[in-house]
This record gives structure tokens, C-alpha cells and sequence, in this order.
């Protein structure tokens, strides 16, 4: 299994964030982008200002990787308004698949209104646009059964609307990767949770992102219906493959 074509190489840290300057934020981009055309992920996980220059950077490269930036993050609790905005200048920017926060905030207060419209209204853009909608659910923000419950509420909104056709284009996601927890619990995909996820979202597809580090546990993330992985840690899940294969 060529496992780098699961990967969706990921580096959204701000300059404040990394505690580094503007200059050195973009510098780390542009490694993402060089080591990701050496090891040929399927995607680059990115801040939309960056998106410009690694599309120019890929084109130079005659590279087919493609782009992904972030709506609504980490929090998720921007408006419908601003997060379609947002996305539409991602769009006309050139990324290829947008990860919307879903409004977690809202759906655990009952508002099942607000993440109808959301899901609604952001996917049919992407659509529209020929774009993938990626929608963080933010795990370690919700329990079990709530993750079921908005898994499924996902799921019935895109086959409802747009069609058991774009299913493809459309994913659960478990997480941004940023939630604090409390008594440093996981704060992203487990197994368990993304079994959970692909048994309630299905056709729909699924991305696991937070925490997966290694190539024993993407393997394990894909055995489970898992059809994406964001992940910092690219590299080592893909030299750990290569490694694995050629001691056989």
C-alpha cells in the first residue's frame, strides 16, 4: 500500500503560534511543499494566505499534489456568513478541498437548525465549485453518542441534498487538532472514535486528523473506513512504510 496517497500533510500554525517570525512561518510551508512533492502526499494542509505561493510552487513543479486550507478555525463558532465568505476566497484562491469547524458549540446547545444550514450552504458551494468539503466535528469536544448523532446529521443533509453521487466529495473529519483538553487526554482521531465515525457516516467519506503520528496506527485509521489522514507527521508514517516493506 502506497500510504503517502492517504496523507494530507499538514502545517497550520500561525507566526504567533509557532512563536517564530512571518518569514520563518513561510519558510516551514515551503519544506511542507518540497518534502511533500518528494514523497507525493495527495494533499497540503495550509493557512489560505499561503495558498498563492505553494500553487505557484506546485505548478513550477509540474506537481498534481493538490491544496487544502481551513474555514471557520479552530473554534468554528464564526457565523454561516463568514465562514461561506471565507471559503469563497479560499476558492478563488485555488485550493482544491476546504475543512469547515463545524459550529460543535452550537450543536451541542441543540441547535440543529444552524448546523443544517451550515452544512447545507458550505457543501453546495464546494460542489458548485467542483471543490471537497471537509466538516470537523471536533471529537474531544463531544461524547460518544454526540458524535454519533452529528455524524449521521451530516450524512442525511448531503445524500438529502446533493445526492448519493457526491458522497466522494464530501467528508467527516474528526478534528482541528487545536482543542485543549483537560488532563492532556487525546484531543483528536483514536481508533475508537473513528470507528464510530465511519460506521455513522458512511457513504460519506472520512479523514482521521489529531494525534495519528505513526504508520502502525494509520494503517490501523484505514482498516476502519478511514479514507484520509491529516497529519504533521507525514514524513515518519511514510519512511516507516518504506522501511517496513523493504525488511521484508
Amino acid at each position: 500500500m502506497d500510504i503517502s496517497r492517504f496523507l494530507d500533510a499538514t502545517y497550520l500554525k500561525t507566526a504567533a503560534q509557532a512563536l517564530i517570525s512571518e518569514e520563518e512561518n513561510l519558510q516551514n510551508v515551503i519544506a511542507l511543499v518540497e518534502e511533500a512533492i518528494l514523497y507525493d502526499y495527495k494533499l497540503i494542509m495550509i493557512r489560505a494566505k499561503y495558498i498563492s505561493i505553494v500553487k505557484r510552487f506546485l505548478a513550477d513543479a509540474k506537481s498534481a499534489i493538490l491544496i487544502g486550507t481551513v474555514i471557520g478555525f479552530h473554534e468554528g463558532t464564526t457565523t454561516i456568513e463568514e465562514k461561506l465568505q471565507e471559503a469563497q476566497k479560499a476558492i478563488d484562491l485555488g485550493a482544491d478541498e476546504l475543512d469547515f469547524v463545524i459550529n460543535y458549540t452550537a450543536f451541542k446547545k441543540g441547535n440543529i437548525n444552524l448546523i443544517t444550514q451550515e452544512v447545507t450552504k458550505g457543501t453546495n458551494l464546494c460542489l458548485k465549485n467542483n471543490k471537497v468539503a471537509k466538516w470537523i466535528i471536533e471529537v474531544a469536544a463531544l461524547t460518544n453518542k454526540e458524535i454519533i448523532v452529528i455524524s449521521q446529521l451530516i450524512k442525511k443533509i448531503v445524500l438529502e441534498n446533493f445526492g448519493e453521487e457526491n458522497a466522494k466529495n464530501v467528508f467527516v473529519k474528526s478534528s482541528t487538532g487545536f482543542f485543549k483538553t483537560e488532563n492532556n487526554l487525546p484531543n483528536g482521531a483514536t481508533l475508537e472514535i473513528m470507528k464510530i465515525i465511519s460506521e455513522n457516516a458512511k457513504p460519506l467519506k472520512i479523514k482521521a486528523a489529531g494525534g495519528v503520528r505513526d504508520y502502525e496506527t494509520a494503517l490501523k485509521m484505514l482498516s476502519l473506513g478511514v479514507d484520509r489522514i491529516g497529519t504533521s507527521s507525514s514524513k515518519a508514517i511514510v519512511n516507516k512504510g518504506i522501511n517496513t516493506k523493504s525488511a521484508y
